[in-house]
C-alpha cells in the first residue's frame, strides 16, 4: 500500500454498530388491562403513593446523613409492584434486587421497620445490619432485596424448585432489572426453571438504563420478553407505567404457573424518575425526557384521574388519604430516628464464620 494511502487509512473514522431506536413505554391494548373494582382502584392508587412518599422521605433522610451506603430509589415503578402484589395469593413469595422498598411495602411490611433499618436501627427488619438492601420477612414471604446484581434470580428459581417438590400450589416471583438481564447466572436459572416446570414468574423491570447506561447500547436484543425463547419461556412486554396493564398480564403469568405450565417471562417497561442510587446524578439523560414521562405516564397520577373521572371519589377525598399517607411516612421516619442502634455485641451474631 503506497505511504500516502496507509496515512489515509490511519486516519480513516472507526465504523460504529448502528444506532438502536431506544425502546419507549409501551401502551397496551385495552383488551389487556385488567377491570379494577372501585375498591381495588383506591388501595393502588393508595399504594403506590405510600411507595412513592416513603421513597421521597428516604431521599431526604439520606441527604440529612441519617441513611448511610446504597439507597436506590423505586420512584416511577411503583405500579410494577402494587399490580403484581394483586395477582398473587397469600403465601406466594416475592423476591428482588437492591431496588427493594417498594417492594417491601406491597408485601405489606410495616413502614416502621424499613425506616428503621434504612438508619441502621435495632427496630428494622434485619435488627440495623442489613441496611437498605438486605431486608426480609418471612412473615410475609419477601425473601429479600439482594445486593449483587442478579443474585436473587437463581435463588428465587430455588424457591420456585422448594415449591415444586412440596406441591403447595405456590408461586415465587423473581424480580430483576434490564441490567441484570445480562448475566449469565439468569441464564442458567432459566434453564433449570423450564427443565423441570418450576412456578416462577420473572418481572425484568426494564426501567430503561440499569445503572446508567441505556440498553439500546448495552443489550443486543432489547426486547427482554424474548430472553427465554432460546428455553421455550414464554414472555410478554407490558406497560409497567399502567397498574392495570401490570394486573392482566400478572394474572396471565402467575395462572400459568400454578397450573403447572413451567415458568413465565414478564417485561416490565418502567422508568426510575431518580438517578440509579442517591449518588447518581443521571446525566445520561435529559430533564425533558423525565419530564414527559412524568407529565404522560405517571402511575399515580394515571390512577388518580381514573378515580376522579369515573365519580369512585372526589378530589377531596382523595387529599385525605394523601394525608394519611404522609401521616405514615412521618411516623415512619420518627419511628426510625427515635430507635436504638445496634449493641456493638451483636457484631458477630447472624452471620456465617
Amino acid at each position: 500500500m503506497p505511504k500516502a494511502a496507509r496515512k489515509a487509512d490511519k486516519s480513516a473514522p472507526v465504523s460504529e454498530p448502528p444506532k438502536k431506536t431506544r425502546p419507549t413505554v409501551v401502551s397496551n391494548r385495552s383488551d389487556k388491562l385488567a377491570k379494577l373494582s372501585n375498591e381495588q382502584e383506591i388501595t393502588a392508587f393508595e399504594q403506590m403513593l405510600l411507595i412513592r412518599r416513603f421513597e421521597e422521605r428516604a431521599g431526604q433522610m439520606y441527604g440529612m446523613g441519617l441513611i448511610g451506603g446504597f439507597c436506590h430509589l423505586y420512584i416511577g415503578q411503583e405500579a410494577v409492584v402494587v399490580g403484581m402484589q394483586m395477582a398473587i395469593e397469600d403465601g406466594d413469595q416475592v423476591i428482588t434486587g437492591y431496588r427493594d422498598h417498594g417492594h417491601m411495602l406491597a408485601c405489606g411490611m410495616d413502614p416502621k421497620g424499613v425506616m428503621a433499618e434504612l438508619t441502621g436501627r435495632s427496630t428494622g427488619y434485619s435488627e440495623g445490619k442489613g441496611g437498605s438492601m438486605h431486608m426480609f420477612s418471612r412473615e410475609k414471604n419477601f425473601f429479600g432485596g439482594h445486593g449483587i446484581v442478579a443474585a436473587q434470580v437463581p435463588l428465587g428459581t430455588g424457591i420456585a424448585f422448594a415449591n415444586r417438590y412440596r406441591r403447595n400450589n405456590r408461586v415465587c416471583l423473581t424480580y430483576f432489572g434490564d441490567g441484570a438481564a445480562n448475566q449469565g447466572q439468569v441464564y442458567e436459572s432459566f434453564n433449570m426453571a423450564e427443565l423441570w416446570k418450576l412456578p416462577v414468574v420473572y418481572i425484568i423491570e426494564n426501567n430503561r438504563y440499569a445503572m446508567g447506561t441505556s440498553v439500546a447500547r448495552s443489550s443486543a436484543q432489547t426486547d427482554f420478553s424474548k430472553r427465554g425463547a432460546s428455553f421455550g419461556i414464554p414472555g410478554e412486554q407490558v406497560d409497567g407505567m399502567d397498574v392495570r396493564a401490570v394486573k392482566a398480564a400478572g394474572d396471565k403469568a402467575v395462572a400459568w404457573c400454578r397450573a403447572g405450565k413451567g415458568p413465565f417471562i414478564l417485561e416490565m417497561m418502567t422508568y426510575r424518575y431518580r438517578g440509579h442510587s442517591m449518588s447518581d446524578p443521571a446525566k445520561y439523560r435529559s430533564r425533558d425526557e423525565v419530564n414527559k414521562i412524568r407529565e404522560e405516564s405517571d402511575p399515580i397520577e394515571m390512577a388518580r384521574k381514573r378515580i376522579v373521572d369515573g365519580g369512585i371519589k372526589d378530589e377531596d377525598a382523595l387529599k385525605k388519604i394523601e394525608k394519611s399517607v404522609r401521616d405514615t411516612v412521618t411516623e415512619a421516619a420518627e419511628f426510625a430516628q427515635a430507635g436504638p442502634e445496634p449493641d456493638p455485641a451483636e457484631l458477630w451474631t447472624d452471620i456465617y464464620r
